[in-house]
């Protein structure tokens, strides 16, 4: 069980720095417009908030590959710590993004789903 769930955190870290090179260096980009439904002048005017924005989504991941790291070095109580904080804050970000804009249901659906059921094995791995 912890190893799958390590394996979602992970997952879900790398979808998170995915979002970072979108928002900090490929923000500008017809795909990235597209993804984000952004014109021209949105992106251009926008760029230093999501270039700021995606480094939050990379520290995320970094601080949840360290944990999955903790984890098999044999600190697990680190480990643990550093992945509740990693994945929990992806989920948190997730649930603040579909409360605060509904339309974008799906984006927060496609964050927080991999942290949601990393923690959630997690905390039964905990239990076992």
């Amino acid at each position: 069980m912890l190893l799958v769930a390590l394996v979602l955190a992970g997952l879900a870290a790398a979808l998170h720095i995915y979002i970072w090179a979108m928002e900090s260096l490929w923000w500008t980009t017809p795909r990235v417009r597209a993804t984000f439904g952004t014109t021209v002048e949105q992106a251009e005017a926008t760029r230093g908030l999501a270039f700021n924005q995606g480094f939050y989504n990379l520290f995320l991941a970094l601080v949840t590959l360290a944990g999955i790291v903790g984890y098999a070095m044999g600190s697990d109580g680190v480990g643990a710590a550093l992945v509740l904080a990693g994945a929990g804050s992806m989920l948190a970000a997730a649930i603040v993004l579909i409360l605060s804009d509904p339309t974008k249901a799906s984006a927060a659906v496609k964050q927080g789903a991999l942290p949601l059921v990393a923690l959630a094995l997690l905390g039964v791995a905990a239990l076992a």
